[in-house]
């Protein structure tokens, strides 16, 4: 049962309930199980996946009293697949389910190819592992069910970390995936997040259409996805930074994959080496600023905010007259708002005049429901400097 007035964004549909909500529970739950919501009167919400362990102790399966089983995890997982049915024409490499978003709590599935990589980010989607591992399984050309939960959210759930295969055969130790004609090579077993960026696909592809003729530098470049988008869109040389070596030698073997020569890549700390090219009087064309996550936690906000605004003010001195800056945050701590704030202010202490051209997003496979704002967490500035 709820505090009086915490069901307000219950009514708004949120479906987070966090702990201090809660005035009492009545029984026991185990993490995962699914208990009935009630409002202080006593008037059923819905139903939610607990855990107590979570300082977000309720996950919303349902708004109405409706039952939750197998046969709903499941069905709810299938309509989610056949949402992205429009991608197969695009990537063979798809996000299928983006948890609450998709009404699945707690679930992150990603497809390459014939593999399928499964994270359970909460107990709320733990509690149903067998129905939801047996779905995936059955998806048609799917070889291999694959486990990636070895995130640090997990943590908070008092959950451990949990990496193998759940079903099938074991995934080759590179899955061949292409995007917009471009072919990459992703590693499920030990890549960031499932093994790629597969948010970045719009903004490649955008990257690729303005890249003609242009002197491109690529920043955290990772394995390479941006770099090849713009060698493939004509660009006349790019370089790549990224302090990772592992990283590195992926992104090499993503350009052999794509007969991309013309790229040169560096191991630096960007920060410095963002220093070194100002000292040296460097310039180009198309920088693409897309750093890890800053911030993890509301107290690592204000530090955030503080790199993303050195790394903002040293592209921007980079840039040649009329180039253009993607300039990406997908620290979810950090709303678009904030972010535009920041690049701005880098733009006004580079002394640059800077035009937004464009309000960039998380692909559309990561879909952004309005009564979650959570769910929204890569944000992105296309700008030009006039």
């Amino acid at each position: 049962m709820l505090r009086p007035g915490k069901e307000r964004s219950l009514a708004r549909r949120h479906p987070w309930i966090y702990s201090g909500a809660v005035a009492r529970v009545q029984g026991r739950a185990e993490p995962g199980d699914v208990v009935v919501v009630r409002d202080s009167s006593g008037t059923v919400l819905g139903r939610a996946g607990y855990n107590s362990a979570s300082q977000i102790v309720g996950r919303m399966w349902t708004f109405d009293d409706a039952i939750v089983d197998d046969e709903l995890v499941a069905q709810r997982v299938e309509a989610a697949v056949t949402r992205r049915d429009s991608l197969r024409d695009v990537t063979n490499a798809v996000r299928l389910v983006y948890s609450e978003s998709d009404a699945v709590p707690g679930l992150i599935v990603d497809r390459y190819d014939d593999v399928v990589v499964v994270q359970f980010t909460a107990a709320a989607a733990e509690r149903w592992r067998p129905v939801i591992i047996a779905t995936l399984a059955a998806l048609d050309g799917v070889k291999s069910v694959f486990e990636r939960s070895d995130i640090d959210v997990r943590r908070r759930e008092a959950l451990p970390m949990v990496t193998g295969l759940l079903a099938g055969d074991e995934p080759a130790e590179q899955v061949e995936i292409v995007e917009h004609g471009c072919r990459y090579l992703v590693d499920v077993r030990r890549g960031h997040k499932t093994g790629f960026y597969l948010d970045q696909r719009d903004n490649s592809e955008l990257v690729s259409r303005q890249a003609d003729g242009c002197r491109v530098l690529n920043l955290f470049c990772y394995t390479g996805g941006f770099s090849i988008a713009a060698i493939r869109g004509g660009a006349a040389s790019v370089v790549s930074v990224d302090s990772s070596a592992p990283a590195l030698e992926r992104a090499r073997q993503n350009a052999a994959a794509n007969g991309v020569g013309d790229v040169e890549w560096v191991k630096a700390d960007v920060f410095t080496y963002l220093r070194e090219l100002r000292d040296k009087g460097e310039t180009f064309d198309l920088v693409v600023l897309d750093p890890p996550k800053l911030a993890s936690s509301a107290a690592q906000v204000q530090r955030a905010t503080r790199g993303y605004k050195d790394l903002n003010w040293l592209a921007f001195r980079l840039l040649s007259a009329g180039g253009h800056l993607a300039s990406f945050s997908c620290s979810g701590l950090v709303d678009s708002d904030l972010f535009t704030k920041v690049v701005a202010g880098a733009a006004l202490d580079a002394r640059r005049e800077v035009a937004l051209v464009h309000h960039l997003d998380q692909a559309t496979d990561h879909p952004v429901s309005l009564s979650f704002p959570e769910s929204a967490y890569l944000k992105g500035l296309w700008c030009r400097v006039d």
